[in-house]
C-alpha cells in the first residue's frame, strides 16, 4: 500500500513576526489533521542585502509597508532562537511535526544543531544556493527541496551538489565534482533515499495556466526521486489534483486571516480550507485504491437489483420456441443472464412460463 500523502502546512511568515500568532497558526494546522507545520528561519542580514528589493507580490500584498526593502520586512518578521524552540515544544504538545526552512548558513547550522530536527526543507529561491545544499547534505539530514524557477540542468547540479555532501565526498567542491557524484551509482542510490523535490511555480499567487502539474511526472522519470507540489494556486482543488496524480508530499500556505497585512496571508488558505484539504486529500487516497479492478464490497449487493435476467415477454407455453417475440431482458439480474440471449433461440421452452417470468437455467442443458 503507498505511503499516505505528507501534508505540510506552510505557516511561513504568517505570524508576522508575533509569537503568539504563530502559536495559534501550530493550533490551527493541528486541527486541520495536516501532518507538519512549517516555519522559516533566517537571519535578515545573512538573507538580504540593504539593496534587496521585495518581490512585486510582496509589495501588492502588504499594502501596509510600501516603501519597506526586503530587509526592513525580514526584520521585522524574523522570530528568535528562543521563540523557534518554544514553537517545537508547542507542536510535540500538539502532535505535529515542526518543520523550518533555513535561508542561510547560521540558521541552518541552528536547525540541525541546536534544534535537532531530522529533515529540513528548502524553499526554491535556494536552490542554486550550493553552500547551503552542501552544508545540509554534510549533516547527512533529509531534504524536502523545491524547485520553482528552475531549468531541469539546475536540478540536476542542485542535486550533484547534495550527492557529493551525502556521499562526504573528500575531493574539492566544484561543478565537475558535483556532476561525478550525481552520475555515481552510489550518489543516485543516496539521493533516493534523502531527497524529496516538490515541483512548484514561484508565484503568488500563481495563474492556472503557469502549474503544470504534469511536471511531476518529468521530475520522478528524469531524477528518479520522490516528487511532491508545494502549491501557490488560489483555492484547495490544484493540491488535491497534485495527490491524485501522485504526489508524495503536498506543501501549502495557511493563515488565520487571508485579510491581514503582510506579504503572503492574500495567497494562504484561511483554516476552514486548510480542513477541506486535508479531507479533500484524504478522501483521494482512499479513492485511489490499488489498481485493481474488482467488484466493490459496498456495489456487490447492488448486481441483482441494476443488471438483468433473461424474462418472458408474453405467456410462452410448454414445447413453443423461444424467440425474438417471446424472450428479452429486464430487471432483476438474479436469473439467466442476458449473455445467454442467442443459445435459446429456437430451443422449445421445457416448460411454460408467465409474462415476466424468469426463464430458468434448465433451458440451457
Amino acid at each position: 500500500m503507498k505511503e499516505p500523502v505528507t501534508i505540510i502546512a506552510e505557516a511561513g511568515i504568517n505570524h508576522d513576526g508575533d509569537i503568539e500568532r504563530a502559536l495559534a497558526l501550530v493550533d490551527t494546522a493541528a486541527e486541520a489533521s495536516a501532518d507538519v507545520v512549517k516555519f522559516q528561519t533566517f537571519r535578515p542580514t545573512a538573507l538580504a542585502s540593504r539593496h534587496a528589493p521585495r518581490a512585486s507580490y510582496q509589495v501588492r500584498n502588504d499594502t501596509t509597508r510600501q516603501d519597506d526593502s526586503q530587509l526592513a520586512m525580514l526584520q521585522r518578521l524574523a522570530l528568535s532562537d528562543d521563540e523557534h524552540f518554544r514553537l517545537h515544544e508547542h507542536c510535540r504538545a500538539r502532535g505535529i511535526e515542526f518543520l523550518s526552512s533555513p535561508f542561510d548558513a547560521d540558521s541552518a547550522c541552528f536547525l540541525i544543531e541546536d534544534m535537532a530536527l531530522p529533515r529540513l526543507k528548502l524553499g526554491s529561491g535556494e536552490l542554486t544556493n550550493a553552500p547551503l545544499l552542501l552544508q545540509i547534505a554534510r549533516s547527512g539530514r533529509p531534504l524536502i527541496l523545491s524547485t520553482g524557477m528552475a531549468e531541469p540542468d539546475e536540478i540536476r547540479q542542485a542535486l550533484g551538489v547534495l550527492a557529493f555532501g551525502y556521499l562526504d565526498e573528500q575531493a574539492s567542491p566544484s561543478p565537475a565534482t558535483f556532476a561525478k557524484a550525481f552520475e555515481h551509482t552510489s550518489g543516485r542510490a543516496i539521493l533516493k533515499g534523502k531527497v524529496t523535490l516538490l515541483h512548484c511555480t514561484s508565484e503568488y499567487p500563481v495563474p492556472f495556466t503557469d502549474v503544470n502539474l504534469r511536471a511531476m511526472d518529468h521530475l520522478r522519470d528524469a531524477f528518479g526521486l520522490p516528487v511532491g507540489f508545494s502549491d501557490h494556486t488560489s483555492g484547495i482543488h490544484i493540491s488535491i489534483a497534485a495527490a491524485a496524480r501522485g504526489a508524495c508530499v503536498i506543501e501549502k500556505h495557511f493563515t488565520l486571516n487571508s485579510n491581514l497585512p503582510g506579504p503572503d496571508h492574500r495567497a494562504s488558505l484561511e483554516p476552514f480550507e486548510l480542513r477541506a484539504m486535508v479531507e479533500g486529500i484524504r478522501q483521494v487516497e482512499q479513492a485511489l485504491g490499488d489498481g485493481r479492478k474488482r467488484v466493490a464490497d459496498s456495489e456487490r449487493k447492488n448486481r441483482a437489483i441494476a443488471r438483468k435476467s433473461l424474462v418472458a415477454t408474453r405467456p410462452i407455453r410448454a414445447g413453443e420456441a423461444f424467440s425474438e417475440n417471446n424472450l428479452t431482458a429486464k430487471r432483476p439480474g438474479d436469473g439467466l443472464a442476458p449473455v445467454h440471449y442467442w443459445s435459446l433461440l429456437g430451443h422449445l421452452a421445457r416448460h411454460g412460463y408467465a409474462a415476466d417470468e424468469a426463464i430458468g437455467e434448465e433451458e440451457l442443458a
